[in-house]
């Protein structure tokens, strides 16, 4: 056993150098056309160029011999407002939820931090609608969110939050921070709330950032759809109940 966890991280080794090259290729290859999309062909090309660059990003990640499940979707209306809200394990998380809820229009509560120096990923966050919060200026962080629920209100689209805050390394579920997504459900009134729960992202990164984690399945199981009525803290906690009741640790 010992011997064969050791071969798996050597041979991890290279194979995350292959996966390097190309995930870097796709963010610098997509940047450019990203631009061209949102700045000449407007809003519905520049998304499907940004849902295209996640599909691509997931195959990249084929190469560590990372699947994907993605199960529960049929149960969401289209055209109606969604607060998409799901535990957090790695930034693996975010690419198959752009892919696959791409009908959805996913937009994201991000930190600030992201929002430069990243190809393609920090256009995205500045331009596709999503926010960007300052975890260190609550008041400006809960302004941008209040923000981010009046957009989808109006528009249709959904919002995806982390209430943990920050990714957990061992899939291990972490409280929910409530504030900021009191302020979703403040705003945006008339959204379903779709609970998300993410298992064995984490495992992608379980060596840190290099080498990377091979043969892990990523599952993501969409629960039923909850309504945005009642008291906003048992509201929470019903949301956070089940998600946690998906995760398998």
């Amino acid at each position: 056993m010992v011997f064969y966890f050791y071969s798996v991280k050597i041979l991890s080794y290279p194979i995350t150098v292959i996966y390097f090259f190309f995930f870097g290729l796709c963010l610098i290859v997509f940047h450019p056309i990203q631009w061209f999309c949102f700045n000449v062909l407007g809003y519905n090309p520049h998304r499907k160029s940004v849902a295209i660059l996640n599909w691509s990003l997931m195959r990249c990640l084929n190469i560590l011999g990372t699947r994907f499940t993605f199960k529960g979707r049929e149960k969401i209306p289209l055209n109606t407002p969604l607060i998409i809200v799901t535990n957090h394990q790695s930034m693996y998380d975010i690419p198959p939820i752009i892919w696959y809820m791409r009908k959805f229009h996913p937009k994201f509560v991000s930190k600030k931090e992201l929002g430069k120096g990243i190809p393609s990923v920090s256009y995205n966050l500045r331009h596709g609608g999503s926010v960007l919060i300052d975890r260190k200026n609550p008041r400006q962080a809960l302004t941008e969110v209040a923000k981010l629920g009046k957009y989808i209100e109006k528009h249709n689209r959904s919002a995806v939050i982390f209430p943990e805050g920050t990714r957990s390394r061992n899939g291990e579920p972490k409280p929910f921070k409530t504030k900021g997504l009191q302020i979703l459900l403040k705003y945006a009134p008339n959204a379903l709330i779709v609970p998300i729960s993410i298992n064995n992202s984490w495992k992608i990164l379980k060596y840190g950032k290099f080498p990377m984690g091979l043969g892990n399945h990523v599952k993501f199981q969409v629960h039923e759809p909850i309504e945005n009525t009642g008291d906003p803290i048992e509201l929470i906690a019903k949301i956070e109940a089940t998600i946690t009741s998906g995760i398998n640790v």
